[in-house]
């Protein structure tokens, strides 16, 4: 069975020895001091280690079951899934009128991360929820919060999102699901809806789905999409539940992972829907939900990368394996511990590191999340906006990477499912498709976030990073082992920047064909400069007597690391953005 830890320790000194989030400006910061924070994380970590974690391995091998028209979870998924919303987790951060805590986005995020770490596929019930509930909050009217926000956040109820059909994913433009209006003002949906996480299953009394349809007669393309309020009961005036929605369940994916998660085909035979926000304008709700869902599944995939390392770790402290290259180092066993192998140790360094990285940047995303929200601060929502497709598109490209390291070093083992690895690498498969391909993260990210504001935006992360080597470059320590190379590799991102506004223009295939490079070359800068700040705060620590100096040396070590070996792959993305489209679209489609 595997292990976990939530990694509790780690989380908090992100929160308050690096973001220093008690002290900040952001209304509700005040309030998280170390010992609330405390309370909440060690509540969740308690939570994911011991109802989440081992009900991962059940979810696995029992998967969802379809009869007559019901989906059955895994065993114990619906006791686990009432103690989440008999401690208020499901919302805790919806606004408090409509039941809600109004907990920062920042301690919605880092209380999440255990719990996916823990069960990926369970988390998506309550996930899935927390999206569409956001929807409705953004684009519904005061009406539909009051009817439906409440419920939701209790986990009474929950949600989902239908956006795909079978004809069509990325391009929403061509959906064909069509919604009739009616003379009482709700329309008739019909059309079908594929790959719907959690879109049926008997955890909750009712689904709302959230459904993108298209009104006969309205605009082509995506400009022709509404946004519908499809509950899967129809909800009576007084608040309690009517009959049943013409929506169905037509059937359950066979997937590579998640089996734990019901992935649905939803089926909707003239259902009742109610338009949420303008007509034609659905795609603006709609992105409400699926830029959070992003962020979130960024979060997703390095967390299946902390739990595959932390396994991957347990397993090379034990295995023995050979002999140390510099001599033996446990004469009384037969044989040394794989940890005495330097590639064994650069594995596992190159899991901690990112992981590490990887969490700081998505607790720094959340406080701009926070801070264009709770400030209303234009450039941090124009910074997280920028950001977004590279902590998704990133994270989750090397949190894949970092389970699939994790199984290599238990060698043969890794391979069976005796010892949970091969289940984390399924699992996390999956990050890096849904909530939109990386490979559209990156052409979102070239064609449409890199000249936001006539690039105002990316240079104002350039500033960012220009200016914390400046504020510290007298420390030589850090100047050295972090700023250095974090310096240089800046230098290779606004060069890759400047390559794409000379050639872009000309061709652009000579642009959108680097786009999947730049998305990598930004997501290292980008956690490079998280290991700065971490590293600035570690030596801080050190310096004013922390009592635990092993916690403080180890994180420098660690960040040291990162800065050497995976930082250095910003030039290799540089050449090959350089090296332009030519290659790329060398061969006519026959001549593949």
């Amino acid at each position: 069975m595997p292990v976990f830890t939530a990694p509790t320790k780690d989380q908090q000194f992100i929160l308050h020895d690096v973001l220093d989030i008690s002290s900040t400006d952001i209304p509700g910061y005040s309030d998280l001091d170390r010992d609330f924070t405390a309370a909440i994380l060690g509540e969740a970590g308690r939570i994911a280690e011991e109802v989440l974690a081992p009900l991962n391995k059940v979810g696995d091998e029992e998967g969802c079951t379809l009869e007559n028209g019901v989906v059955r979870v895994p065993t114990g998924f619906k006791d686990a899934y009432d103690t989440i919303c008999e401690g208020g987790w499901v919302a805790m951060d919806a606004p408090e009128e409509y039941g809600g805590q109004n907990m920062p986005q920042i301690i919605h995020t880092s209380a999440m991360e255990p719990m996916v770490s823990a069960n990926m596929a369970f988390n998506m019930y309550p996930g899935l929820s927390h999206g569409a509930m956001n929807a409705i909050l953004a684009a519904g009217s005061e009406d539909q919060k009051q009817k439906y926000i409440p419920k939701m956040v209790t986990g009474e109820w929950s949600g989902t999102m239908n956006l795909t059909e079978p004809h069509c994913g990325t391009d929403l433009g061509l959906i064909r699901t069509k919604a009739v209006p009616q003379d009482d003002g709700t329309y008739k949906i019909s059309g079908q809806k594929i790959w719907i996480s959690a879109g049926e299953h008997e955890m909750t009394d009712n689904i709302i789905h959230l459904v993108l349809a298209k009104v006969p007669g309205g605009p082509d393309g995506v400009k022709g999409i509404s946004l519908f309020i499809v509950p899967k009961f129809l909800v009576n005036d007084d608040g309690s539940l009517g009959a049943r929605n013409g929506v169905s369940c037509g059937g359950l994916e066979k997937k590579m992972g998640i089996h734990g998660n019901a992935t649905c085909v939803i089926n909707h035979d003239e259902s009742t829907g109610y338009l949420v926000g303008e007509l034609h304008k659905g795609m603006r709700g709609m992105f409400v939900m699926m830029n959070e869902a992003r962020l979130g599944v960024g979060l997703q995939g390095y967390a299946q990368g902390e739990v595959a390392y932390q396994n991957a770790l347990a397993w090379a402290k034990d295995r023995i394996q050979g002999r140390a290259v510099t001599g033996v180092e446990e004469p009384e066993k037969a044989a040394d511990t794989i940890m005495v192998h330097p590639d064994v140790r650069r594995n596992l360094m190159h899991q901690k590191s990112f992981t590490e990285g990887a969490r700081m940047l998505t607790y720094w995303g959340a406080m701009m999340i926070d801070r264009a929200h709770r400030n209303q601060d234009k450039e941090a929502d124009d910074l997280i906006s920028l950001m977004t497709p590279v902590i998704k598109g990133f994270l989750t490209d090397m949190g894949f990477e970092t389970t699939v390291l994790a199984q290599q070093t238990l060698g043969g083992s890794g391979f069976t499912r005796e010892w949970g690895l091969e289940q984390f690498v399924r699992d996390a498969r999956i990050t890096m498709i849904y909530e939109g391909t990386n490979g559209v993260q990156s052409l979102d990210l070239v064609g449409r976030k890199l000249p936001m504001n006539g690039g105002k935006t990316i240079m104002g992360f350039f500033d960012l990073v220009k200016t914390f080597i400046k504020e510290n470059e007298d420390h030589a320590d850090l100047k050295s082992g972090y700023l250095d190379p974090l310096k240089q590799a800046s230098k290779d991102l606004q060069a890759a920047g400047m390559y794409f506004m000379a050639e872009g223009m000309k061709n652009p295939n000579n642009a959108l064909a680097g786009s999947y490079d730049f998305m990598h070359l930004f997501g290292h800068v980008a956690v490079g400069l998280m290991w700065a700040k971490m590293a600035k705060a570690a030596y801080a620590a050190l310096e004013n007597g922390a009592s635990d100096t092993e916690f403080y040396e180890t994180k420098l070590a660690t960040g040291r690391y990162y800065m050497a070996r995976h930082l250095p792959a910003t030039s290799m993305h540089l050449s090959r953005i350089q090296s332009g489209g030519d290659t790329v679209m060398a061969l006519d489609a026959a001549n593949f």
